[in-house]
């Protein structure tokens, strides 16, 4: 043997001598630190998702572990947020990812790093379009939701008298979001069962789930309908509907002449429905984030602990929340 090659050869004995004590005392760091899991959420500026991890660092707080918040606005930035949780020896994650199609790169590199995980409001799909059975899940149940924004909208046009010959819906949605889907095509059949006329219905696809993108989708049906003169207004969510609405406003639809009814209950809603003259934007159906946070969270962390997993899917519903109630409602969900 060379000396060139003994002295490589030291020099890798030594290198294993060496890690071996020091990968041992990293694991100990872990072990001995608080208990800490990651809050991964796909628009981080939405009121919603903040209340979630809001929700979810009180939690710890109170029970005495670490919560690490991340935006994952892309698939990219999921993949990086897991790799960064894992680096930081974090036990698991809650997440609400940007495309429900990224289940199977999502689980894989959750288990490159032992971490269990749950999703929360959106269900992650496998590479055949079925939701992830071994996932435990907390959303809402989308299709009963739409049907409780299609009966809000359907009871305040006999309230406010329209004859549904005369109305257009603009069903503002994303075909490609299973959620989105669900909860439009809820408040679709409502409607329709509701006599509500069929072709008076126009889809107005979104790009993205935010004012914009709702003032952008809705704006082009507005043109194409001068005809119609009453107008209501349905979508994902409420920012959705309310960009719907602001596009109604930039086209002088008088506000009577819309009823627009969103979801969630964030804080945009609570905005709309405190202005001083009333909008288009009727109302929401409200559920609660910070439940949805909290509750996620728990179920995360008892598995963790207990080794018990969460139920495969826990559906909640919400309540009609308005001008005349905002706060009630409020006061009853925690918001």
């Amino acid at each position: 043997m060379t000396s060139k090659l003994r002295r490589l050869t030291l020099c890798a004995a030594m290198a294993t001598l060496f890690a071996a004590p020091l990968a041992m005392t990293q694991s100990i760091a872990h072990a001995d630190e608080p208990l800490k899991i990651g809050f991964l959420v796909k628009m981080p500026e939405q009121a919603w998702f903040i209340n979630e991890q809001k929700a979810a660092t009180a939690l710890g707080q109170k029970q005495g572990f670490s919560v690490v918040n991340i935006g994952t606005p892309d698939g990219e930035k999921v993949l990086a947020a897991i790799d960064n949780l894992g680096a930081q020896g974090a036990k698991g994650f809650v997440i609400c990812a940007p495309d429900v199609r990224l289940g199977p790169a999502i689980e894989a590199r959750a288990k490159r790093y032992s971490m269990k995980f749950v999703t929360v409001d959106d269900q992650l799909v496998d590479s055949s379009g079925k939701p992830l059975g071994d996932v435990p899940h907390l959303g809402m149940s989308a299709f009963k939701i739409g049907n409780q924004v299609g009966q809000a909208i359907s009871d305040e046009m006999k309230r406010r008298g329209w004859n549904p010959d005369e109305v257009g819906a603009i069903r503002i949605s994303d075909y490609e979001l299973p959620t989105a889907k669900l909860r439009t095509d809820g408040a679709t059949q409502t409607l329709l069962a509701s006599g509500f006329k069929k072709d008076n219905i126009f889809d107005a696809p979104q790009k993205t789930t935010d004012d914009e993108g709702g003032f952008n989708a809705a704006s082009p049906v507005f043109a194409k309908h001068p005809n119609i003169k009453k107008w209501v207004i349905f979508a994902l969510n409420e920012e959705t509907v309310i960009g719907g609405v602001r596009a109604s406003e930039q086209l002088h639809i008088p506000s009577a002449d819309v009823i627009g009814v969103g979801i969630n209950g964030a804080g945009e809603a609570f905005a709309e429905l405190q202005r001083k003259e009333p909008t288009g934007f009727y109302g929401t159906i409200a559920v609660s984030s910070t439940n949805h946070g909290k509750q996620s969270t728990e179920n995360l962390v008892d598995w963790i602990k207990t080794g018990k997993q969460p139920p495969a899917d826990t559906q909640t519903t919400g309540k009609l929340m308005t001008r005349d109630n905002w706060k009630q409602v409020r006061d009853e969900l925690g918001i």
